[in-house]
């Protein structure tokens, strides 16, 4: 009668959790939860919706996450979920949201450093990002909050890369031409 015996050829087939750039989600999750939420945020414009987005996106990857091969892959895999997460949510939603005016801002003073100015002119282009179409917003977001290539855009989106590039600059020509952030800018 033969005895069983583990092999070392039978250990290379399971990767040591050492090697693993994240060995839990836990782990995961704490390293990469700031930027991750800025990326939710990037994409909701709404703090509170953020944190839920990112917790959906999570909860996801929390599920498959022994099915994900490649962990160092592991951002490009939620923020596809974030972008899924959200394409659904924009899908699902009653248009139960109305623009409303806003009061005029004053006049801003040339001066270039001035705090004041330079939150004007952030909330100014969020305001205008939010108005481009979604998909727009998303290859911005991507592009130049999230400081993704165009070829990396075009791989988490699942586009071609002339795509993006169409889109992004379609989404430009529209944010240069926007009459709030030319007066902000002046």
């Amino acid at each position: 009668m033969t005895t069983p015996v583990c092999t070392s050829a039978s250990n290379a087939a399971a990767p040591p959790t050492q090697m693993l750039p994240y060995p839990s989600f836990s782990s995961y999750m704490r390293a990469r939860q700031p930027v991750l939420l800025r990326t939710a945020r990037s994409l909701t414009g709404n703090p509170s919706d953020a944190e839920d987005l990112l917790q959906t996106a999570l909860t996801k990857t929390y599920v498959a996450w022994e099915r994900i091969e490649d962990h160092r892959a592991l951002d490009g895999y939620v923020r596809r979920a974030l972008l899924n997460t959200r394409t659904s949510q924009w899908r699902k939603r009653k248009v139960d949201e109305f623009a409303c005016d806003e009061l005029p801002e004053p006049e801003p003073v040339p001066g270039g450093d001035d705090p004041a100015e330079l939150q004007a002119l952030r909330d100014a282009m969020w305001r205008a990002i939010m108005r481009l179409p979604a998909r727009q917003r998303a290859m911005v977001v991507l592009r130049y909050y999230e400081d993704l290539s165009e070829v990396q855009t075009a791989e988490v989106l699942g586009v071609s890369v002339g795509t993006v590039k169409s889109a992004v600059s379609r989404a430009l020509r529209k944010l240069r031409d926007d009459a709030e952030l030319g007066l902000v800018r002046n």
